[in-house]
């Protein structure tokens, strides 16, 4: 395991090098430190669910740049999602939507997909570089602390993680919400740093 400060020039480009050879790489968020592997690497997946000691049906979300890369792994987009996207997109809020039929990974099962835009450029540069989006799972043990720093992911991970790109503390606090647009009225999923009058407000519509 290596560490690179976020800010190093060059740093990005080394993270997507790792993903593109198949590592994992941990990074920070405006949430926690998140743990990535290219969705469509299925060895990577797969040693990404063995560090966290998470049961492989248990779908990870997706962090991808921009509301323009939902055509990479999402189907349709309803309208009640698309409001809560200009609203809190990039921020904290993972939205479950259905999986286009031509996006197939380890890291997702079943038919719909989480995805989250994340209000930091580190994650958000890193899919612009690699024209893919990356796994969205806390760089901990399934169940452990959340991971703040680069030596909390560290303590938790090992030598699982191929590189940290080191950006500091995160600011923790509560996780994202996830809501799931694949159904009418959307429901929430867990509830986070988005309160439910908040997404009541921005969708137009009832929540459950």
């Amino acid at each position: 395991m290596s560490t690179l400060s976020a800010s190093e020039p060059g740093a990005i480009e080394r993270a997507a090098e790792v993903l593109r050879r198949g590592g994992l790489v941990a990074y920070p968020t405006d949430t926690v430190y998140g743990l990535a592997a290219l969705p469509s690497d299925d060895e990577a997946v797969t040693k990404l669910f063995a560090a966290k000691r998470r049961p492989l049906d248990q779908s990870t979300p997706l962090l991808i740049a921009s509301p323009h890369d939902l055509a990479l792994v999402a189907g349709e987009v309803p309208l009640v999602a698309r409001r809560l996207i200009g609203h809190f997109w990039p921020g904290q809020l993972t939205i479950v939507l259905p999986r286009a039929p031509a996006f197939r990974s380890l890291a997702v099962a079943g038919e719909t997909v989480g995805l989250r835009v994340p209000d930091h450029e580190v994650p958000r540069a890193l899919v612009q570089l690699l024209g893919s989006p990356i796994t969205g799972t806390s760089a901990n043990v399934a169940g452990g602390p959340e991971p703040l720093t680069a030596d909390d992911v560290r303590a938790q991970l090992g030598d699982a993680v191929s590189l940290i790109l080191d950006g500091g503390p995160c600011p923790g606090a509560r996780p994202s919400t996830v809501i799931d647009c694949t159904v009418e009225p959307p429901r929430v999923v867990r509830e986070g740093a988005i309160t439910r009058e908040e997404l009541v407000r921005a969708a137009g519509t009832n929540v459950q």
